[in-house]
């Protein structure tokens, strides 16, 4: 989509763009230019981050920062102007931007009644209607504001008083009864200090309440609050971190706002495990001759300079399963009431982030070699830990692996990730007895789990799939002789 529009010869502006499939809103994470700095084409200006993944967004033309529309923190739609930009500095004198007004502060009343909206799943599966939640209004007047609250959030959860000036009568101005009168950054800081606007007393001009004001409303419910209540004792130094944007803290318990990844990942698995119909098979296997063949390969010149380890033999050894069983490899178009049938193997594997879980998968992953296979889960594994997974990373996965053992989980019954046909769960690998030629003895052992959509997939292919998966494992050189 366009993301930029001219204004006029001189100013162009920056739109929200879609950097995703379908989605429809970006938080603004962290500005990297200010108004007055010099941009070139290319040169990236924000990171935002989607319900899919964190992105930074390039501009597309020179000049210099007229305007920040949006303050850090800000959720924006899809198409909406984000950063205007003076692309002829010097032609003549600009017009202040709308992100210093010098007018006083003015009410900004909460939405009451928006209409239902669409809130973004997972990349390439459409949108679920949702609530739309208020967002903050436009001007970068409001990030000054924004990181003072956040500021004043961190000094009461530290223990900090925060400086009270003496509360002033309520001027004439100020609302009878009705929505106490106070800008989003400030009703933002009273939610997150637990304070009901309506019993604070206005100082500000037209009866508006100022950062100011809550803070002396939250002055005395500090003092009465129990010292359990309140940070460490000196003599114990607090080694928290500083909570992100919208955590509110006390010593019973902590509240995060459920948003970007984290919130698309909660509505996707919603929709999956009420949708697709889940069945969930389970077998356990000896993996021993798996376990020798990854220290061999670890030695092997062929496999130097990649990470060798059970998930790449897994991995190979369904997409083999996948290769002896294609019907398997499918998805379901409920539009037009058709199975689909995938002649690729986009493999997906769920990585745990700071952001959240997420499953960036490995594009037609039926063509590569053993080498190529490592290579490409050793960057995807790098580059989702640097929370720098692309949304197209994350689109259109068909089979997934989860690999929940590294926790030391024996087993689970996984979710499908929307869209795709089959996830694996792989378990720990432990030293167990087994009967092996007769004998007791000790022998690697694991547990899988092969959950599937019973609209594609029945008991017969699953159990397929998942005999073979475990055959391999058992006897890794039919990686040849199946392959």
């Amino acid at each position: 989509m366009t993301t930029m529009t001219e204004t006029s010869a001189r100013f162009r502006e920056f739109k929200m763009p879609d950097v995703g499939e379908g989605l429809t809103e970006a938080e603004i994470l962290k500005w990297f230019v200010q108004p007055g700095d010099t941009v070139t084409d290319g040169q990236v200006v924000c990171e935002v981050e989607t319900a899919k993944a964190a992105v930074e967004l390039p501009i597309p033309f020179d000049g210099v920062v007229h305007e920040l529309r949006f303050p850090e923190g800000t959720t924006v739609d899809v198409g909406q102007v984000i950063i205007t930009v003076d692309v002829a500095p010097g032609s003549g004198d600009a017009p202040a931007p709308a992100a210093a007004p010098v007018q006083e502060p003015v009410e900004e009343p909460e939405a009451e009644a928006e209409p239902k909206g669409r809130t973004p799943v997972l990349v390439g599966y459409g949108v679920a209607e949702s609530s739309t939640k208020r967002r903050p209004r436009k001007g970068a007047s409001a990030a000054p504001e924004a990181a003072a609250a956040a500021a004043a959030v961190q000094a009461e959860l530290n223990g900090a008083a925060a400086p009270a000036p003496a509360a002033a009568p309520a001027p004439a101005g100020a609302p009878a009864g009705g929505r106490p009168l106070a800008k989003p950054p400030v009703r933002k800081l009273a939610k997150d200090l637990g304070i009901d606007l309506a019993t604070v007393v206005p100082t500000g001009k037209d009866g508006v309440i100022t950062r100011e004001d809550v803070h002396a409303a939250a002055a005395p419910v500090a003092a009465e609050a129990p010292a359990t209540a309140t940070a460490p004792p000196v003599s114990e130094p607090a080694t928290a971190e500083a909570p992100e944007a919208g955590v509110s803290a006390s010593a019973r318990e902590t509240r995060i706002p459920v948003k970007g990844v984290r919130k698309a990942i909660a509505q996707a698995m919603v929709g999956s495990a009420f949708t697709a119909p889940h069945v969930t098979e389970f077998i356990t296997v000896d993996v021993t001759r798996t376990m020798k063949l990854v220290a061999e390969l670890k030695e092997d010149k062929d496999m130097a300079g990649v990470r060798v380890n059970p998930l790449l033999i897994i991995a190979k050894a369904l997409l083999v399963a996948i290769k002896r069983n294609p019907e398997v490899n499918a998805a379901w178009d409920e539009a037009n009431q058709e199975i689909v049938r995938k002649h690729y193997v986009n493999l997906g594997i769920a990585a745990a982030t700071p952001r959240g879980l997420i499953v960036p998968n490995i594009k037609d992953a039926q063509d590569k070699t053993l080498p190529q296979l490592a290579e490409a889960l050793g960057e995807l594994v790098s580059t989702a830990r640097d929370g720098k997974t692309s949304p197209a990373a994350m689109a259109g996965g068909t089979v997934t692996i989860t690999n929940v053992g590294v926790f030391g989980v024996d087993t689970g019954t996984p979710i499908l990730n929307p869209g795709e046909s089959a996830i694996l769960a792989v378990g720990a690998i432990k030293l167990q007895p087994w009967v092996h030629k007769g004998k007791v003895k000790p022998r690697q052992v694991t547990t899988l789990a092969l959950s599937f959509d019973h609209r594609l997939v029945d008991g017969e292919l699953g159990s397929k799939v998942l005999a073979d998966v475990a055959a391999i494992l058992e006897q890794p050189k039919r990686l040849i002789t199946w392959a």
